[in-house]
């Protein structure tokens, strides 16, 4: 799954469209709930050096809430590292260059989506 499906699958099952939110950085975009505003996706373009990679090229990634076990079984897999700009231990990186699985991806949006729900 690339950057533009990914925001076309959140728009269409989600009910929500990308928001971006800074001047500086105008391509990264933050995903939100309508109702409480809470964050369940950040989609951003980094330099994959800071991912831990050696090649200097850009990336489009994905960070999402995610329970702790899940993360730590998830860093070992390809596409999967640990959060960019976000807590390590209750998020993580994904990449969105097809090393990652759509059905992965799909999951861990839906898990995030979950995790950052109001509770009644």
């Amino acid at each position: 799954m690339n950057r533009m499906e990914l925001e076309q699958f959140i728009q269409d099952n989600y009910n929500t469209e990308p928001d971006y939110p800074w001047i500086k950085f105008p391509n990264d975009a933050v995903c939100r709930h309508r109702n409480n505003k809470k964050w369940f996706a950040l989609i951003m373009r980094v330099s994959k050096t800071k991912l831990g990679l050696q090649e200097e090229e850009l990336l489009d990634i994905v960070n999402f809430k995610c329970d702790p076990v899940l993360i730590g079984s998830l860093l070992g897999e390809k596409g999967f590292f640990p959060a960019y700009h976000m807590s390590k231990t209750n998020w993580i990186t994904v990449a969105l260059d097809g090393s990652a699985t759509d059905d992965k991806i799909k999951m861990l949006l839906d898990m995030s989506y979950d995790a950052t729900a109001s509770r009644l």
